[in-house]
C-alpha cells in the first residue's frame, strides 16, 4: 500500500473524533436490538435481510476475545470500521488524483458528512457495511488506474463479503457486472472474481436452507413489508421523496456538493468506462434509497455517498480549482457551519420549535441535526422510567425490556442499567 502514513494518521484522527462523540447511553432506533444480540452471545446462524449475519457475529467475536461488554464491543466495531473507511476514502482518491491535499480534504469531507458520522456514533451495522463497500470501490478504481489484475479478483471478494453484512448491496451487482465486462479480456481474473462473488452470494441461501428457511430468505424479512409499500406511493409522495433525497445530499456535503457534480462530468469526459461503472452503482442505490418506504432511509444512501465523495475528490482535482488548496482547511469547520449553526437557526423558527417539542423524548432537534451523540437520551433509561413518547416506540421498548431483564438476570440493578 502506497502512502500509508497519511492513511494511518487519518485513521487515528477519526478514531478520536468518533470516540469523543460516541453515544453515552444506548440510543433509540435499532441500537438496543443489536446490543441485545451481542449480550446474549448466541452466534447468528441465519442470513436474512435483517439479521446482518457478519456484523452480529463479528461483534460477538470481539466481545468473546477481549472480554468487553456488549456495548463496548459494539462501539469498538462501529468506530474502528468508520475510521478505517475514511482512510480507504483517502487512499482511493489518492489513487485517482495523485494529489495528497485533495485526498485528505475528501477524506475529511466524507468522514464529517452527517449520515456517516451519525452512524459512527451509534450501534448500527452501517459503518462496518461501508468499510467493505469502500474496499470494493477502491479495488475497482485501482484496476482502472494501475491495471493491477489482482484487484479484479478482490472486487468480487469484497462485494460478496458485504452481502453477509447487508443484502442492500445487491444493488451494486449491475456496477460489478459492468466492471467485469470492461475487463473481460482478462478472462482468468474476471471469471475468478465472478466465481468468488457467486459462491459468497449463493452461500447465503444455502446457509438459510440448512436452517430450514426458504431459499429467498436472504432477501425477505418478517418485520415489515417495506419493499411492497415502496411501490404503493402516490406521484406526489414520490416527488416529495426525491426532494428529500436532495436535501439529504446537501446536508451531508454542504458547499462541496457542487464539486461532486463537477467531478461526475469530469470523469465522464476523461474515463467513460469508470464513469459508467460508478454511475450504474450510484443510480441503483440512490433510486432505491430515495423511494424505500422506511423512516430512516437516509442510511441506505451511504454507498451512494461514498461514490459521491469520490466524485468530490475528482472534481477538486480540476486545474481550474487548484486555487482551493489554500482554502481546503474550511472542511474542518463542517461541524460548525454544516450542523451547529443550522441547528441553532432551526430552533429560532416556529416549525423548528414545534418539531423540537414533538421529538423531545429522544433529544429533540439535536437528535436530528447534530451527528455526535455524547450526552444523549438513552432508550434503556427511557424504558425503565416508563417515560411517554409522542409517537409509537413499542418496537424499541420491546427490545429494551428484554435487554433489561437479561442484565437483571446477571445481577445488575435498575440504577446500574439506567446508565447503559
Amino acid at each position: 500500500m502506497k502512502h500509508p502514513a497519511p492513511a494511518i494518521f487519518i485513521f487515528f484522527i477519526f478514531l478520536f473524533i468518533y470516540y469523543t462523540g460516541s453515544f453515552a447511553r444506548i440510543p433509540f432506533a435499532d441500537c438496543v436490538g443489536f446490543v441485545l444480540l451481542v449480550e446474549k452471545g448466541e452466534w447468528m446462524t441465519t442470513a436474512t435481510a435483517t439479521t446482518h449475519f457478519l456484523y452480529t457475529n463479528t461483534a460477538i467475536l470481539i466481545k468473546n476475545l477481549t472480554g468487553m461488554n456488549a456495548i463496548e464491543a459494539s462501539r469498538f466495531l462501529v468506530i474502528a470500521s468508520a475510521a478505517a473507511t475514511v482512510s480507504v476514502i483517502y487512499l482511493t482518491v489518492r489513487s485517482i488524483t495523485k494529489t495528497d491535499w485533495i485526498a485528505i480534504t475528501t477524506a475529511f469531507i466524507f468522514g464529517l458528512s452527517f449520515s456517516f458520522w451519525r452512524n459512527a456514533e451509534i450501534v448500527e451495522v452501517y459503518t462496518y457495511h461501508s468499510l467493505w463497500i469502500s474496499l470494493f470501490f477502491y479495488c475497482m478504481i485501482k484496476t482502472f488506474t494501475e491495471n493491477k489484475k489482482v484487484y479484479i479478483i478482490l472486487t468480487g471478494l469484497f462485494l460478496g463479503i458485504s452481502l453477509w453484512i447487508h443484502i442492500q448491496n445487491i444493488l451494486l451487482i449491475p456496477a460489478f457486472l459492468l466492471f467485469l465486462f470492461y475487463f473481460r479480456t482478462e478472462k482468468k481474473f474476471a471469471y475468478s472474481s465472478l466465481l468468488i462473488f457467486l459462491m459468497l452470494f449463493c452461500s447465503l441461501s444455502v446457509l438459510n436452507v440448512l436452517q430450514g428457511l426458504p431459499a429467498n430468505s436472504p432477501f425477505t424479512s418478517d418485520q415489515g413489508n417495506w419493499v411492497e409499500n415502496s411501490l404503493k406511493k402516490t406521484t406526489l409522495q414520490y416527488f416529495q421523496d426525491f426532494i428529500k433525497s436532495f436535501v439529504y445530499l446537501v446536508y451531508n456535503f454542504n458547499v462541496f456538493t457542487f464539486f461532486g457534480i463537477v467531478g461526475a462530468f469530469l470523469l465522464y469526459r476523461s474515463d467513460q468506462r469508470m464513469f459508467f461503472v460508478f454511475f450504474a452503482g450510484a443510480v441503483c442505490v440512490y433510486g432505491f434509497s430515495t423511494f424505500y418506504a422506511v423512516s430512516d432511509n437516509y442510511v441506505f444512501f451511504l454507498p451512494f455517498n461514498i461514490i459521491f465523495a469520490l466524485s468530490i475528490g475528482y472534481g477538486l482535482s480540476s486545474a481550474k480549482y487548484s486555487f482551493l488548496k489554500k482554502w481546503s482547511w474550511i472542511c474542518l469547520f463542517i461541524p460548525l457551519y454544516g450542523y451547529y449553526l443550522p441547528y441553532k437557526a432551526a430552533l429560532f423558527t416556529e416549525k423548528g420549535k414545534n418539531f423540537h417539542r414533538f421529538k423531545e423524548y429522544k433529544g429533540g432537534m439535536k437528535y436530528y441535526m447534530l451527528p455526535w451523540m455524547n450526552n444523549n437520551v438513552g432508550i434503556v433509561e427511557f424504558t425503565i422510567e416508563k417515560r411517554k413518547a409522542s409517537e409509537p416506540v413499542n418496537w424499541m421498548t420491546f427490545s429494551a425490556l428484554e435487554y433489561i431483564q437479561l442484565l437483571k438476570s446477571k445481577g445488575y440493578t435498575e440504577e446500574q442499567i439506567k446508565k447503559f
